[in-house]
């Protein structure tokens, strides 16, 4: 028996139901590297399973990693309380090794490779696809349980410890990792998510002065495809304030504990882009967000094209073109120089928050 049914007005969900082999798990086909549906054609003979779906793959990247898969994996499986399997249309061995923590704590079983595996499985039920809600969230009027993204979190929070206990224990042995410890003790921490190429800010060292001169103790983060994720989310999980500049990195803003401070630097001709995929989900987090746009003449861009260009003077003119042309301009080609008069403000706003925050005493591993 084969049933159909549509759920939710974003995505479709196909169910299908065969005959219980008596495993009691589910099987979930889906493809990680795409948030577009496509028809699916189920065929059922006896106990076998066989389905396909064509899908259109999208670039890699943190930001998709996580808002087109990781968090819409959450969705779509986490009220069967681990009893799933993830079949995946298209498998990649470095996908499961960089994820494999979090699918651990979605399923009790191995990841099976949809186009790799010969074996025949058999399922009680099987859902095709995934479900997403909105960016980088989870909505709880659509989960089981009125679940939300802080429930996504403390499964990030479960995936990630047993690694960053690891982390310490070696530190210890090593006897390194002192530093934060001896100099920021009672300081809050302060965590720069550095940028090369474009979207750079220009006169970081001088951005990290004015935070220790507020009171912060400093940590410069320049993760790259490479950099473990368990020492992300320690960085940034152990931190009081994260700033980085509005880009795919600002996806790790899911690292962070709520209450804690985001500054979002949002480059000009990006300010729809930074309030939509990160300004609104770090609220739907509870965190302290503060979205700082920048002026035009912190834009390298206004050195390049002068004031009167209506690239600098009306940028929605340019924008209103299409994505190729916003992302050409203002993404690949700007980068950042900070007022740091004008930047102290909102600093000294998010040393006060973390400072009443925190307590005279604050300690971190």
């Amino acid at each position: 028996m084969v049933q159909y049914q549509r759920l939710i007005k974003k995505g479709e969900k196909l169910r299908v139901t065969v005959e219980e082999d008596g495993s009691g798990a589910t099987a979930l086909l889906l493809s990680l590297f795409s948030r577009y549906k496509s028809p699916v054609w189920v065929n059922y003979f006896s106990k076998l399973f066989y389905a396909f779906s064509r899908i259109l793959v999208v670039s890699f990247g943190v930001y998709h990693e996580f808002n087109d898969g990781i968090i819409p994996l959450f969705i779509t499986s986490q009220h069967f309380n681990k009893k799933v399997v993830f079949v995946i249309v298209e498998y990649h061995s470095w996908w499961v090794m960089k994820y494999g923590d979090i699918v651990s704590q979605l399923s009790d079983y191995p990841p099976v490779d949809f186009n790799g595996d010969n074996r025949t499985h058999c399922f009680k039920e099987s859902i095709v696809g995934l479900m997403i809600h909105d960016e980088l969230t989870v909505d709880p009027s659509l989960m089981f349980g009125n679940k939300t993204i802080l429930d996504f979190r403390n499964v990030l929070d479960r995936a990630y410890w047993p690694r960053i206990r690891g982390l310490i224990q070696d530190e210890a042995a090593n006897k390194t990792g002192k530093r934060f410890q001896e100099l920021g003790l009672k300081k809050p921490k302060l965590v720069i998510l550095s940028r090369n190429g474009s979207r750079e800010v220009l006169n970081e060292n001088l951005l990290v002065g004015l935070a220790e001169e507020i009171g912060f103790f400093v940590e410069v983060l320049r993760p790259d495809k490479t950099t473990e994720l368990a020492k992300i989310y320690r960085c940034l999980n152990s931190s009081d304030v994260m700033i980085g500049v509005h880009g795919a990195a600002m996806t790790h803003l899911l690292f962070l504990k709520p209450r804690t401070v985001f500054i979002q630097i949002i480059p000009i001709g990006t300010e729809w882009a930074a309030e939509t995929y990160y300004g609104e989900p770090a609220k739907k987090l509870r965190l302290k967000y503060i979205g700082y746009k920048i002026k035009p003449d912190e834009s390298s861009l206004y050195d390049e094209y002068g004031k009167d260009d209506p690239i600098i003077r009306d940028p929605k003119s340019f924008t209103r073109k299409g994505w190729d042309y916003t992302k050409k301009m203002y993404l690949e080609r700007q980068n950042v120089k900070l007022d740091l008069k004008r930047f102290r403000k909102p600093l000294s706003c998010a040393y006060d928050f973390s400072t009443k925050r925190i307590g005279p005493v604050y300690r971190s591993y």
